[in-house]
């Protein structure tokens, strides 16, 4: 079955989504982050969390990243539907769902990223290292 036009709309929407979502939220973490430690919002782990240093560094770092990353997944999400347009609507899902799962690995691993800088700067206790 050939795709319809509005199937390959949608798809390319939503593997654009998460690459907007990182970039907005990134820019929003940066300029504006959660400036209270707290359980709800925020990016939240037990060393971010530990005082407000490590928390106001954690959001401002972790915005960082997701700025970049979303801005870097913009176009290789992008692309690969442009090869399949018009094709079948499985191949047009398949080539959306693994650009999604690389999206998603990519966001997951920011997680990495912003502990690594976390446990680079401070000690286990909070206090920036000098």
């Amino acid at each position: 079955m050939i795709v319809n036009i509005s199937f390959w709309i949608f798809v390319l929407a939503m593997d654009l989504l998460i690459p907007g979502l990182m970039i907005g939220l990134g820019k929003s973490f940066q300029k504006n982050p959660p400036t209270e430690i707290n359980p709800g919002y925020g990016y939240r782990t037990s060393r971010s969390m530990k005082n407000q240093m490590t928390w106001d560094f954690a959001q401002k770092y972790m915005g960082k990243i997701w700025e970049q990353a979303g801005r870097i997944l913009l176009m290789p999400s992008a692309a690969p539907l442009f090869f399949v347009l018009g094709r079948d609507v499985g191949t047009v899902g398949m080539v959306g769902m693994i650009a999604c799962g690389v999206q998603l690995a990519v966001m997951l691993g920011s997680v990495l990223a912003v502990e690594r800088a976390l446990k680079k700067n401070f000690d286990k206790s909070g206090k920036r290292k000098t």
